[in-house]
């Protein structure tokens, strides 16, 4: 073996003792976040009858959380860049366990409300803030893909998770617990991070705060995310959603037309042009569409149509987590550093296609055995493999002062995902019911037969909305195939791409 990495290489710093220690504690985070995401969903109804929130405004407890999580996360990842990683985990930390207090405190539907809007704030400054510790405390590739096999799997699986938590917690406790089971979760997470964690010297990103970045940054993402949940409730032709899509689009153009003016911006534009980050943040975005509308609508086929009640639906999942921690941690992190990451991620994608397919077979009487399991277990895999190079890449190259803003990217290509494939699978579902129904209702002469026909309507909807679930993900898989050209990572040096190149990381490089 001999060394085959610049000088500049062998003057990165030595990489710090306790850092697999450290990624316990971000994992712990991590996880805390994502399960959040979905947790809520078993509790609401409950929720929603003790705090007297109405039909019109149940949406809104899901919602908040949403619009404050994914408007303020590129800002989140610019204060983490600026104020330090360390600190910003450690404070969302602290913030999001008092809010998640709130929340199971909430006595009335607007304390309910503003609890679950400043989680959302809280985990916007939490969640790149994690991924970011990550990028910068391992460098080394074999380590590197280790530490984000176990993050992505995380990352992946944890909203399967939360059904089950949520399920046990408001079938057994109450649904009050489905927030106060974050706090011991944060306690642990914070107080590991102060003692633990050390944050590599000389990778802050001192320059002032870009304001007209900020304000646009999070005008646009509010107002996107926001279109996409009214569509689901109002319709896509009802004119205040397409007024709210076109002024997403200005703002965002906007915010772009700023980005390339400004000398100190929110959003480098080198973060997202690369093409192999480019590639991930529009990939992974792809995906996380696909995935969260099969969440939802297997909630609602295994519940509804089968019968199952919040536990048992939520270890229905568990097949598909035990996929993805083996994609992600076994083949994910085996074969990280022996291909091209576009090697992992295209066939990954595909894999979870196939499982999409085995679930557009689902009928009233689908057996979980021979249909469902199987199609978990493909999906789980397809993803967990995915996730993996896609966590690590989010973060390719990129100049350490821009890795709070990087990951932050890759935290909004999900959370734009999830709202985005909830709205519209959900959209798609109900549409194709509706014409079923209503094409097969005039035979149904008997009200069970109405009952009847009206499930098949609902699973028929269900299986068209996977249908367009199956190829969103071939198309994730194109762009990972095409966009994605980086080689394995022990074969060349992380480098960056844009000004300031001799500040980048620099990851020496071994030749076999």
């Amino acid at each position: 073996m001999s060394e085959t990495a610049p000088a500049a290489a062998t003057k990165a710093p030595a990489p710090d003792a306790n850092r697999w220690k450290a990624l316990t504690f971000i994992a712990l985070a991590q996880l805390m976040v994502v399960l959040d995401a979905t947790i809520v969903n078993i509790a609401l109804p409950s929720a929603q009858q003790d705090l007297g929130i109405s039909d019109g405004n149940r949406q809104w407890v899901i919602t908040a959380y949403a619009l404050a999580f994914g408007g303020l996360l590129l800002f989140g990842g610019r204060i983490a860049d600026l104020w330090g990683r360390k600190r910003t985990f450690v404070a969302g930390l602290v913030g999001f366990a008092a809010a998640s207090a709130l929340g199971g405190a909430a006595t009335n539907e607007a304390m309910m409300l503003g609890a679950r809007a400043l989680q959302g704030a809280f985990g916007a400054l939490l969640a790149p803030a994690a991924l970011s510790l990550l990028a910068v405390m391992f460098t080394e590739p074999k380590e590197r893909a280790k530490a984000f096999g176990i993050y992505g799997a995380i990352a992946g699986g944890g909203g399967a998770v939360g059904f089950i938590l949520g399920g046990l917690l408001t079938e057994y406790l109450d649904w009050r617990w489905t927030f106060f089971v974050n706090i011991p979760f944060a306690v642990v997470a914070a107080a590991g991070a102060y003692f633990v964690i050390r944050e590599p010297s000389g990778s802050r990103n001192r320059s002032p705060l870009d304001i007209p970045g900020v304000v646009l940054s999070i005008l646009g993402l509010v107002t996107l995310v926001y279109a996409f949940t009214r569509a689901e409730s109002d319709g896509w032709g009802d004119s205040t959603t397409v007024g709210l899509f076109v002024a997403a689009v200005v703002l965002l153009a906007a915010f772009v037309f700023t980005e390339s003016k400004v000398k100190a911006p929110l959003l480098p534009l080198r973060v997202i042009t690369e093409r192999n980050r480019g590639g991930v943040y529009l990939s992974l975005g792809l995906a996380i569409i696909a995935m969260f509308g099969l969440f939802l609508f297997l909630t609602y086929y295994l519940q509804l149509v089968l019968g199952y009640s919040p536990v048992k639906t939520g270890l229905a999942f568990l097949p598909m987590i035990g996929g993805m921690m083996v994609g992600s941690t076994q083949i994910g992190t085996r074969l990280m550093t022996r291909v091209p990451p576009r090697l992992l991620m295209a066939p990954g994608f595909l894999v979870a296609a196939a499982g999409m397919l085995f679930l557009t077979q689902l009928e009233l009487g689908t057996s979980y055995a021979s249909v469902i399991l199987p199609g978990m277990i493909l999906l789980g895999l397809g993803m967990g493999t995915a996730f993996m190079p896609a966590m690590s890449l989010s973060t390719h190259g990129v100049e350490p002062r821009d890795s709070g803003v990087a990951s932050a990217m890759v935290n909004t290509s999900q959370q734009v995902g999830g709202a985005i494939g909830t709205a519209l699978l959900n959209t798609i579902a109900a549409s194709a019911t509706t014409a079923y129904i209503k094409d097969h209702i005039g035979g149904a002469g008997s009200q069970a037969q109405q009952q009847l026909v009206q499930l098949e309507g609902q699973v028929h909807g269900y299986t068209n909305a996977i249908w367009f679930a199956v190829g969103i993900l071939v198309l994730a898989a194109t762009i990972a195939a095409t966009f994605i050209n980086t080689g394995r990572p022990d074969t060349a040096a992380v480098t960056g791409s844009g000004e300031g190149a001799e500040d980048e990381l620099k990851v020496p490089v071994i030749a076999h």
